[in-house]
Order: C-alpha cells, then structure tokens, then sequence
C-alpha cells in the first residue's frame, strides 16, 4: 500500500489533482470513439419513440480528461469499490447499481456460464476477477446518443459524461445502449447511475486495483458485454448523426 507521500506523488505524476479525500479529477484529454453506424442507428429511434432529436445528447463532442482504469491481476474479490461507489454517491449500500461492478463477474467472468467455462475467467476457472469500468466514450457516445431526454451531459470540468437526474426519466434507454452495461437505474430513484470520475471506489480499493489515469479509447480492446442493438431491434439507421456527419448519411 502506498503511503500518503507516495499516492501524491503518484497523481501528480498523471496530471491529478486531489479535491477532497479520496477524490481527484484529471488534467488530461485524448481522442476517438465508437462506430458512427450505432449513433446513427439510435438516432433512429429517439425519432421512432416520438422524442424531439433535437432535446436528445446526440452530440458529445469533448473527450472526458480521465478514466477509471482496472487491473484485473490486483483484484481480489472484495467489492469495497462498488460499497464505497454507492455509499458516497446514493446514500447507500447497494452493488447493483454501483458504477464500477466486480460482483458479476466473480464465478464465470465477464461472458458469464458457458460450454468450458473451466477455462475461462471467474473463481471456476482461471480465477481472475474482471473489474467492469465505464470507459468514458469518445465521440459518439452510446448512452448519451440513446437518451431521448438529453439527460447525459459531458462535465465542464472533467469531461465525464454524467447523468442530469433532473432530466433523467429512468426509462433504461442507456442501460441498453451502452455494450459493457455499466449504466444502471436505481429502482428507488427510478433514475440512471453511471460513472463520473469521483474517484471512490479508487481510493477505497486495498490492492490498487483500480486507478484514475488519463483517457483513452479503451472501446476498440474490450470485449463488450452485450450488443447494443439489441436496444433498437431492426430500426433502420436514421439521421441521428446528421448534425456532424450529414455527408456520411448519403
């Protein structure tokens, strides 16, 4: 573990600065996102639900200044990330809406029972604990472009996309969009959860599994967890991208 010294000198090293305990938020940008045929596609169906495209966050275009990077080899299970995500954030206990999720892939791993699952991740198999993580999308992003609300915002400050609960209608749009399922809706508040760089669940992790670093787009190396198109079905791609991209759409 590092001492206090250590863990400043640390963050000061990747461009961080500490706000409160435990708490730092990034100083550094990058670039990129995923494929322009997804934003198109639920462009589409914002339109077919009957929502206004034009109240939608179909356009995000600033990068998030840092993310929370996972180190599967440090992870040893305990889930204080996810008690410490949620205790800060909602007043809470309650994993299954934390933003950084572990519990679910304990056993079998990120793809979940399977044929040969013995030889795959989880604690029956080869026993490496996947920490799941929201990866900041660049543009475009999946969740924000899903919101027929216009609910998910980039932070000025840090660049995260966050959720504006005061527009946020909990209809779980995003809890599709997104192909790591890293956002969630609090069955309580009936509003969406999702990561935006406070940064507890680094500083309550005992093994430095988790760090804030700066960002960069992880979307093309992870596996996702789901197909996000599952969301919208056979829609026809639409002219959600039109704004940005209005040549593309020919």
């Amino acid at each position: 573990m590092l001492n206090e010294r250590e863990e400043k000198e640390g963050m000061e090293r990747l461009g961080l600065t500490r706000v409160t305990s435990r708490r730092g938020f990034l100083k550094i940008g990058a670039s990129a996102g995923v494929s322009l045929a997804m934003v198109s596609a639920f462009g589409s169906v914002v339109k077919a639900a009957g929502y206004n495209a034009s109240t939608s966050g179909l356009v995000i275009m600033t990068n998030a200044k840092g993310m929370i990077l996972a180190d599967p080899t440090r992870c040893v299970g305990c889930r204080r990330c996810e008690l410490a995500c949620t205790e800060f954030n909602d007043g809470k206990s309650q994993p299954s809406i934390a933003r950084v999720q572990v519990g679910r892939n304990i056993n079998f791993g990120a793809q979940g029972a399977r044929m040969g699952f013995y030889h795959t991740d989880g604690t029956f198999g080869n026993l490496r604990l996947v920490q799941d993580t929201c990866k900041q999308c660049g543009h475009p992003v999946p969740c924000a472009t899903a919101c027929p609300q216009g609910a998910i915002v980039a932070d000025p400050t840090t660049g995260a996309r966050v959720v504006d609960a005061s527009k946020c209608i909990g209809c779980g749009m995003c809890t599709g969009a997104c192909p790591w399922e890293m956002i969630q809706v609090d069955a309580q508040t009936k509003k969406a959860t999702k990561c935006f760089l406070c940064g507890e669940c680094v500083g309550a992790c005992p093994t430095g599994a988790l760090k804030m670093v700066p960002w960069k787009d992880l979307t093309k190396s992870t596996p996702p967890r789901q197909s996000a198109f599952k969301v919208i079905g056979t829609a026809a791609v639409g002219q959600g991208c039109g704004p940005c991209h209005g040549s593309a759409q020919q």
